[in-house]
């Protein structure tokens, strides 16, 4: 089965949830266009990745200031159950595409944010979504961690679908329990730009023998709002490059890396190439040696299938 998969690199209109909806769907719409049925956006592109913040926060202390950028942050963060996720769907279904986006999640009745994943199919509308497990460093000030319950994959009619967000790639555990659950299509948005990311993505293929569509924005200091500039004045120019990657289940890029500018990785990949990798490494299969290790994810949920896939 042969799939077109596109990777957007590319910047939202910062802490501004609205205009970066409004940006997503003149981006869907242009590479819905160009047959791309897979599109995918990178960590927490709504309403923005916070690079550079420190949210007032030191040890010891906070700032009033902190707070209310905070709150700012909170409030332009999509709710499940807001207008925004129902825009997405009917953008999905009205162009035919599944969308994967990261998100700043908010919950109600829950002051906490998360760092989230959506999955949401041009059919079945919204899919689930994946809360990262384990936020790095400063990111723990406003993105609180999930269990295994967030450990989710989806079997659709484009191939299996799952995936890890920026560092939680760097857990093996984390890795093997999307292994475990047969992901073809392993999504990673991130906020890592380093040449080193390359390396874990082309890892994470030849270690789980899947397609890796690695996303990353592409963000300057100039791009943050005025309100926000004096925040980062010691941050260089070019705070994110991007580094947005497709990779194949035998660990060779297939597109990208893209550096240095805002743009879309676009490629057909044929999952019949995923049988073809196992040959001779199966990760869950003929390689797993379940004689002497055992593997257990608490709370992690069974499959979910699109509706048309149960039989």
């Amino acid at each position: 089965m042969k799939l077109k998969v596109c990777l957007i690199q590319d910047s939202p209109v910062f802490f501004d949830i609205e205009k970066t909806i409004d940006k997503i769907e003149n981006l869907v719409k242009i590479h819905a266009k160009k047959g791309c049925e897979l599109m995918v956006f990178p960590e927490s592109f709504i309403p923005g990745y916070p690079r550079g913040f420190s949210f007032g926060a030191v040890v010891g202390s906070r700032t009033d200031e902190g707070r209310k950028l905070y709150a700012d942050y909170h409030k332009n963060s999509l709710n499940l159950e807001g207008k925004e996720l129902q825009r997405l769907v009917k953008l999905a279904k009205t162009e035919n595409v599944y969308l994967i986006i990261g998100i700043t999640e908010e919950q109600t009745n829950n002051g906490s944010l998360y760092c989230s994943m959506l999955y949401i199919s041009p059919t079945d509308g919204f899919l689930g979504v994946h809360r990262k497990i384990k936020p790095t460093g400063s990111e723990r000030i406003v993105w609180s961690e999930d269990d295994g319950s967030s450990l989710v994959s989806f079997d659709t009619k484009i191939g299996r679908l799952g995936g890890l967000i920026c560092w939680e790639n760097y857990m093996p555990l984390a890795r093997m329990a999307m292994y475990k659950q047969g992901v073809e299509i392993y999504i990673a948005p991130t906020a890592d730009s380093r040449d080193e990311w390359t390396s874990t993505m082309k890892h994470i293929a030849l270690e789980g023998r899947c397609f890796v569509l690695g996303c990353n924005q592409f963000y300057t200091k100039s791009m943050y709002p005025e309100k926000y500039q004096h925040l980062v004045e010691n941050e260089p120019e070019n705070l994110c490059r991007g580094g947005s990657v497709i990779v194949s289940p035998l660990g060779k890029i297939i597109a990208g890396p893209l550096f240095d500018e805002a743009g879309a990785l676009i490629a057909e990949i044929d999952l019949d190439d995923i049988v073809h990798a196992k040959l001779d490494f199966d990760v869950i299969g003929h390689y797993a040696r379940n004689d002497i290790f055992e593997f257990n994810a608490v709370n992690q949920p069974d499959i979910k299938t699109e509706k048309g896939l149960e039989n």
